[in-house]
């Protein structure tokens, strides 16, 4: 832990949520002094106050250990570069438009890259009444399922959930073509161009 940028992000946090060095001690239960020296970079806050402190900045503890914020880059809202993370442990889904932090089930979550559907693992698509029908003989059992499958745009993300035990079928409107994503939870994330 780097106590120079450490202090200087605390300093920053603090002044950008609008706090006195005694009025951040006072929630911390510490003295302006102790809040003067980490933000002279003279020594760090002990390591059981990190987690509170992240909480007052709505910050990430890592983030804070690190002494910075990483900045995400705008993508001008191009949901065609949306990006996927499913938690291991209970299969909850995030997506964001660019790379971000994600945690669940106490660990950090990895990017997801979707990978093009061989011809074998491609799901069968027709269109009925202005929907596509989605469709595929992918084994749906607890331990291995298609968890999600997504119509993505460059404007839109239309998601259908599905469930173990259940045949996977899916009505999704045709609003425009797009990349069809699906989540395999022995294979990984896959899609096709529809």
């Amino acid at each position: 832990m780097d106590c120079q940028k450490v202090g200087s992000l605390i300093r920053q946090l603090r002044l950008g949520g609008k706090l006195t060095q005694l009025q951040l001690g006072e929630l911390l239960e510490v003295s302006d002094k102790a809040v003067s020296k980490w933000e002279r970079g003279l020594g760090c806050p002990d390591l059981s106050l990190i987690s509170k402190l992240a909480g007052i900045f709505q910050v990430d503890t890592e983030s804070l250990l690190a002494g910075e914020l990483n900045q995400n880059v705008l993508l001008g809202g191009n949901m065609k570069k949306l990006v996927f993370y499913v938690c291991p442990e209970c299969g909850n889904l995030v997506t964001a438009l660019s790379a971000t932090s994600v945690t669940c089930c106490g660990r950090k979550l990895q990017e997801m890259e979707a990978v093009k559907a061989p011809v074998e693992e491609k799901l069968q698509v027709e269109l009925i009444e202005n929907d596509y029908f989605i469709s595929s003989s992918h084994e749906m059992t607890k331990d291995h399922y298609i968890s999600f499958v997504a119509l993505v745009t460059g404007d839109t993300l239309m998601m259908k959930k599905m469930y173990p035990e259940w045949n996977l079928q899916a009505r999704i409107p045709q609003f425009c073509h797009g990349k069809l994503v699906w989540y395999c939870t022995k294979h990984g994330l896959f899609y096709q161009l529809i």
